[in-house]
């Protein structure tokens, strides 16, 4: 009998919003869906690539989301963005948007505002610090200076998206993104095998395969085998545990040991052995603090604490105290424990064990959480003892993201002597194609009008983006070319969006915005470009 982890079943009264949303549930649970569900998106411009980033958030229940867009509805945005249909001509773009985009989901709210970017920039800054993230699409480079100047300085997340032609392009700005529930690839279960908390020692002490039944034997969860062939290297290695892989293949030897034989003294075939044997290198792990999270205990922000400090600094810190004194010198325990061949009892009691030993590690990190916020002068419930325990059962992989400003990129002059540089001398490599699209920018900013967009322009044009490109390419000091075929391409583009990439970079925007506004998952750092023509992609630290 195999035993489950699994939660428990759901209610046969499962509401109709868990139905309406159960997939992404899945994904980042119950908590994630109300922070999303709180959240408020600022969308500037409703392009093709805009409005199909808030359909997949309007799909999954953002909260709200505001068009600022002062554009009139022309024959082209009808043509390739599906939330403006072929009557809305001459109406306002933003508008006829954000009353398409409504009808997907009522329990999303929407407003629209038909001020030009500019203007709220000069009169009412303000009115675009209010949300979780900002998305812009279809700036110029110079207002999208202004724009990422004003938000970078008051922390609020910029994600700009772009679709030119067959070419996509996503950049995100943000200070500081600290994210508790990266939920990694490829996560190890934290067992403790090698250094057991008192209950789990003695539940695996109280086993002896020696004297149990067939049956119970061929039951038994893998742990208590891993155990019991710990314990006889042990004896045979002057108490020290099995290290490489060499010790580790032969570890695996005196794990058979313990199998039950036949008649003829061949070991037999039990499941739980093979479970055990796969486990090894994923079990047999000494327990620790990552180097990322010690890198986190370092930090300024965690060692000088003020009453504006985010609450994740504060966990931090108390898990840091956690760690120094009660944890001796280990995480809390985790909790969670993979799914195993085994009889119900003892799993169900394996998995008792390291809950309550879970518990117990939060209910200590608590403790220290209300003293530190006591001590900054704010009320001991700001943070409450669910978030605690969320915390603690990703503390082994806790992540910070430190971004780069926008502003910042389009002023430099110089790409740095790094591994961006050497990406931008491949000319079949993406960065190729975000020189172009820069490139693109200026040509715009020169001509007002985006090269090739002119009937019989498009030769003429081709000269003129070569020589904003030769100029750009100079500034930034860099001696390669980019091949004349992408020069020839983005001319051909006219600086128009293809639904379907637009479509492909919205749902990548929707993706980072989510992961903004839930904490959850690793944001890209920080440009992602992606290539339409080869169907490839990259993501660069710009």
């Amino acid at each position: 009998m195999s035993a489950s982890p699994a939660s428990n079943p759901k209610s046969p009264d499962i509401s109709e919003k868990n139905k309406k949303y159960d997939r992404q549930l899945r994904l980042w649970g119950d908590h994630g869906q109300a922070s999303l569900e709180a959240a408020s998106v600022c969308l500037i411009n409703a392009t093709a690539t805009g409005t199909e980033a808030l359909k997949s958030l309007v799909l999954a229940g953002l909260g709200s989301f505001t068009i600022i867009d002062d554009k009139i509805t022309t024959p082209e945005d009808i043509g390739n963005n599906f939330f403006l249909p072929s009557g809305c001509a001459g109406e306002c773009r933003g508008r006829a948007a954000c009353r398409l985009l409504l009808e997907l989901n009522p329990d999303v709210r929407g407003q629209h505002l038909p001020q030009p970017l500019h203007q709220l920039l000069d009169t009412e800054p303000d009115r675009l610090l209010g949300f979780g993230v900002v998305i812009a699409t279809g700036l110029t480079e110079a207002l999208l200076s202004r724009l990422s100047g004003l938000l970078w300085s008051h922390n609020t997340p910029l994600l700009v998206c772009q679709s030119y032609g067959l070419v996509g392009c996503m950049r995100l700005q943000v200070r500081e993104h600290l994210v508790v529930e990266s939920h990694p690839d490829n996560e190890v279960p934290d067992l403790r095998l090698l250094r057991p908390f008192p209950a789990l020692a003695a539940f695996l002490e109280a086993q002896d395969l020696t004297t149990m039944e067939r049956r119970a034997h061929g039951h038994t969860p893998y742990l208590v085998l891993l155990h019991a062939a710990l314990q006889r290297w042990r004896a045979a290695h002057d108490g020290a545990p099995p290290r490489t892989y060499r010790e580790k293949k032969a570890f695996r030897d005196t794990l058979n040991e313990l199998r039950l034989r036949t008649p003829e003294g061949t070991p037999e075939l039990e499941e739980n052995f093979d479970e055990a044997e796969r486990a090894v290198n994923t079990a047999l792990v000494e327990p620790g603090v990552p180097d990322s999270v010690t890198a986190l205990f370092s930090s300024a922000q965690c060692n000088s604490l003020t009453a504006k400090s985010d609450d994740f600094w504060v966990l931090a810190r108390a898990l840091q105290e956690y760690v120094q004194s009660e944890g001796d010198g280990q995480l809390p325990v985790r909790g969670p424990i993979p799914d195993m061949f085994s009889d119900s009892d003892r799993y169900i009691q394996l998995q008792n064990i390291y809950r309550e030993e879970a518990r117990r590690g939060a209910e200590l990190v608590y403790r220290r959480v209300q003293l530190l916020l006591e001590s900054l002068g704010r009320p001991s419930d700001v943070i409450s003892e669910e978030q605690v325990r969320q915390f603690c059962r990703n503390t082994h992989a806790l992540r910070v993201f430190q971004g780069t400003s926008v502003q910042e990129e389009l002023r430099q002059m110089r790409i740095p002597a790094n591994e961006t540089a050497l990406h931008l001398q491949n000319p079949d490599g993406q960065l190729a194609l975000y020189a172009m699209l820069r490139a693109a920018d200026r040509f715009w900013a020169e001509y007002s009008t985006a090269p090739g967009s002119e009937d019989g322009q498009v030769e003429a044009d081709v000269v003129k983006l070569k020589a904003c490109l030769s100029r750009l390419l100079a500034d930034w000091g860099c001696q390669n070319t980019v091949k004349d075929d992408y020069v020839q391409e983005f001319c051909r583009y006219g600086g128009s969006e293809l639904h379907t990439v637009a479509a492909f970079i919205g749902g990548c925007a929707a993706h980072e915005v989510i992961k903004l506004v839930t904490g959850q998952y690793a944001p890209i750092d920080n440009t992602f470009i992606y290539n339409g023509i080869t169907s490839s992609s990259g993501t660069f630290r710009l």
